[in-house]
Formats: C-alpha cells, structure tokens, sequence
C-alpha cells in the first residue's frame, strides 16, 4: 500500500510541477489555449491519444464490451487506430492547420462562425460544447474513481474531488502546454501499464491459449454461436460495428480532439503525428479492448446490480483486483494518466469556448488579452466544479454505465458537428441552413433517445447521429444558398463542381493550350 500510495504521491507531484514549469508560456490566449499554434509532433500526437482514451476506454468501454463481444471487441481498437487517429489525422490534420491559422481561430465554434459567416451558429456551437461536455467528464471521473477505490478502498467522492483540484491546479496554471507536456509522459506511463497488465493477466489465466480455450466454452446470451466470444465478429456484428462508429468517427468531431490540429506545427510534423498517434492507438486501444474481452472468465466475481445485470463498471477492476500490487499500482497511475490527460483537454476546451464564443462581446465588451485568460482560467475551474458535482450525483442515480453518459455526450458533438466540420473545409458550397439542421438532429436525436428510448442504447443513437450528419449537410447545401466564403480560406477550399457547360470550356481552353506547346514538352505526358 506504502509502494501504491508513493506512485501515486510522486505522478500527482510531476503533473503540478510541469503546470508550474510552463507558466510563463501562457501570457496569452493563443499560447494559453493553444500553445502558440507551435506544438511539435511527438507532444501533438501524444496528446490526441491521451485525450481519446481514459478511464472511460479503459475502465468502461472496454469491460463493457469486452462483456458482450469477447475478443471481437478488439476491433473496437483498431477501428479507433485506423480510422480514429490515421485518417482523422489525414484528412483533417492538414486542411483544419491551414484554415484555423488563415481565419485565426481559437475554438471549433469560432472556425463555424468565421467559416459560416454567422454569429448564431458560433453561439449555439459554444452552448452545445458547454452542456455536452460535462457527462463526458463526469464518466471520467466516474472510471477513475472506481478504480481507485478498489485499490485503495478510498471513497468515490473523495477521489472525484481530489482529482478536480490537481486537474484545476495544473491547467489553471500551464494551460495547454502543460496538458501536452503532461501528455506526453502520461503516454509513455499508458504504454508501459497496457503491456505489462495484459501479460499478467493472460498469464493468471494459464497463458494467452487458456484464457481463449476457457472463454470459448462460455454461451453467448441470445446467440446460438458456439464459442460465440472467440469468433471472428462476436455474437452481436451490428451492434459492435454501432461501437466501432462512434469511437472511431467520433472523433472527427469533437472539439477537444479537432484542437489537437490548431496547435500543430505546420509542415512535416502533422504526418510524422498521425502515424505516432496511430501507433499509441494501436497499443492502447486495441490492448484495452483485448483485455476487456476476457471480461467473461470473471463472471463469477464481478458485481451485479439488483436485477441481476452486471455492473460493466466493475469488470475491469475485478480483473486486476487479483494482480500483486505493485501492478495494481502502475495501473492506478495508467488509468490516471489517461483520466487526467483525458479531462484537461476537456476543460480546457470547455472553458476557453465559453470565454471566446460566449462571454466576449456578448457578455463583456472589449476584453484584452489579460482579461480573456483570467476568464478562461475562471471557467475552468466553474466547468471542473459543475462536472464534478454531476459525477457525484450521477453515482447515486439510475444512470450507472459509464458508456451510458460517454455515448450521449459524443452522439450530440460529434452527431452536430461532424457534418459542418468535414464538409466546411472542403466544399464552398455548404449552407448556414444545413450547419443548423445538423445541430438540432445531433442534440435532438441523442436527448430525445435519452429521454424516451426508441433505439437500442445511446451509442445506437449517437453513430446514426453521426451518418445522418454527414449526410443531410451536402443534401440540404444543394437546396439552400451557400454560406459566403472568408476571402483568407477562398484558396484553398474545393472550387464548387462545374456544370456540364464549364466542363466543356475548360476542356476546350485546356486542348488550345496544349496545342501551344513545344511537342517536346508533350511529349513525356
């Protein structure tokens, strides 16, 4: 216990020391929220990985659906390598660089509202940011703290208000160079503590072939799949590719993963993150989910609420409850650094919105930049004191399953943004009308599910918000007049498709100029 608390005492000391070491870094707004748009790709790509998994992957997630799919939900992991990180940062990284810089842009609802001409639309964005984000950390702190009282025996609520201050300490203090800095070693703790807790925990269960031969012999509820949980796809394909959507897809749109491309270094250093990023997803994703689908080998010890469903919650602590100590308490500081990586991003980015797209020039008038970073550390802490207190309340109400507010809070961001987002920096042709449209059916279709459940769960809910994002923004554009183009971005955004008729000019105009040249040029074409 003395070794446990020692590792503990000594992680929380280095996350305050970095938040003190990078104070002078943070004079103003872009270098408190942004790090001065000069981040390298080594603190950049750690630091998306970091604010993509924590406690909710490792403790909630992966137990849940490690519980229903088996090994199958190792695909889980890989759809969140290859198409939450590789592509996200493909297909995003560069373009979301280039405009945010040449609109200078803070926040994701300032990109809308310069993008979007449209103040309305920066203003709902904010608000939408502000409500959503706070289930999400409140399951953060929800994982955390179960893990720590299974370790330690501490009670819930001391632990949730004990990690809000240190995440208010640091941030408060170093802003987003002291998330990314504190990311990064976080990172290297995460992917020590994966490897190590897999082995062992294969290695209790009589090796990799035991533990696979054991959970093949376990029946799959409403599956008539024999070894339905060592197959290839699991005893439920649509509902993990339901997961796989939404972890993976996800992430294109929430904010505090898409600010991870503001703050880049421009040049080479967006392609050498997005393969350390997908490489950090590899090993923690998919060795989170892997581990998760041994969940059933423990059905005999883990908790069970009072209708007799498990609680998803205490799988994973279960599983390592029996581990020696000492990894007990690497995986204590595991899940910590994921969770506390995971909630400076999200009060940071939480904080900062409200500063800059709701507070200025609506609330308060002329503010500096002195002024703006007193208020965005001021809402910091208010954001950490609200979350915190709903994680305590949450504890005690019917909402038990950490995927439960996890699936809400990404189905309405994600479900809202993600259309608007992608499209808006790719096409000139995208509408205010359809950016409105996809805001209410984002918030709409998730609160609604939530309110009266016409879908299986909330992730259900929250991956066809998505679709249905991605769809109805070009569709409703092409009824709708296009938003007008900032002149700064009018370069590099896709020229609208030319008709038939343009088709043809350019054609011709193209075949008189190659008529001009020498046929020696030509000729190599």
């Amino acid at each position: 216990m003395i070794a446990k608390v020692l590792m503990v005492l000594i992680f929380i000391g280095i996350v305050i020391g970095v938040g003190v070491s990078t104070r002078q870094k943070d004079s103003n707004v872009a270098g408190f929220v942004l790090g001065g748009r000069n981040v390298g790709p080594w603190l950049s790509a750690f630091g998306y990985g970091t604010s993509y998994f924590s406690a909710v992957i490792f403790v909630g997630y992966a137990g849940q659906f490690g519980w229903k799919y088996g090994l199958a939900a190792t695909w889980i992991g890989l759809g969140n390598a290859l198409i939450g990180s590789l592509m996200a940062w493909w297909i995003l990284g560069p373009r979301t660089r280039e405009m945010t810089q040449r609109l200078q842009a803070t926040t994701m609802p300032e990109f809308f509202g310069k993008r979007y001409s449209s103040k309305s639309l920066r203003i709902a964005s904010a608000a939408i940011i502000f409500i959503f984000l706070i289930p999400y950390t409140a399951s953060v702190y929800n994982g955390l703290s179960r893990l720590f009282g299974m370790a330690f025996g501490i009670p819930y609520e001391v632990c949730v208000i004990a990690m809000a201050v240190v995440t208010c300490i640091y941030v408060v203090l170093g802003g987003y160079m002291a998330t990314v800095v504190n990311d990064f070693l976080q990172g290297i703790i995460m992917l020590v503590g994966i490897v190590a807790v897999i082995g062992a925990v294969l290695a209790s269960n009589g090796g990799f072939m035991e533990a696979q031969i054991a959970l093949s012999q376990v029946p799959a509820q409403g599956s008539d799949l024999q070894g339905a949980f060592v197959s290839f796809f699991g005893p439920d394909p649509v509902g993990l590719l339901s997961v796989i959507i939404l972890t993976s897809l996800g992430t294109w749109g929430l904010p505090q993963m898409i600010t991870k491309f503001y703050a880049i270094k421009s040049g080479p250093a967006i392609k050498q993150g997005a393969i350390i990023s997908t490489l950090f997803a590899l090993v923690v994703a998919g060795g989170s989910y892997f581990l998760g689908g041994f969940g059933e080998l423990y059905a005999d010890q883990i908790a069970y609420a009072e209708n007799g469903t498990p609680i998803f919650d205490s799988i994973i602590p279960t599983m390592l409850s029996s581990l020696p100590e000492l990894l007990v308490g690497l995986v204590v500081v595991l899940v910590l650094s994921a969770s506390m990586s995971t909630l400076s991003s999200l009060v940071l980015t939480s904080s900062s919105t409200l500063t800059l797209d709701l507070v200025e020039d609506n609330l308060v008038k002329d503010m500096n930049e002195k002024q703006r970073v007193l208020w965005i550390r001021g809402l910091l802490v208010v954001f950490v004191v609200i979350s915190a207190g709903i994680a305590l309340v949450q504890y005690h109400s019917s909402i038990t399953f950490i995927a439960q507010l996890m699936g809400i809070s990404w189905g309405a961001l994600a479900g809202s943004f993600l259309g608007p987002f992608l499209w808006g920096l790719y096409s000139k042709r995208i509408s205010k009308a359809s950016v409105r449209i996809s805001f209410i059916l984002g918030v709409g279709l998730t609160t609604t599910n939530m309110i009266v459940p016409f879908l299986s769960s909330p992730i259900v809910a929250g991956a066809l918000a998505m679709i249905l994002s991605l769809i109805v923004v070009p569709v409703v554009s092409l009824f709708t007049p296009a938003a007008p183009i900032p002149a700064v971005i009018d370069p590099i955004v896709k020229p609208s498709p030319l008709s038939a008729t343009d088709r043809e000019l350019a054609a011709e105009a193209a075949a008189e100029k190659l008529h001009e040249l020498d046929p020696k040029e030509v000729d190599p074409l």
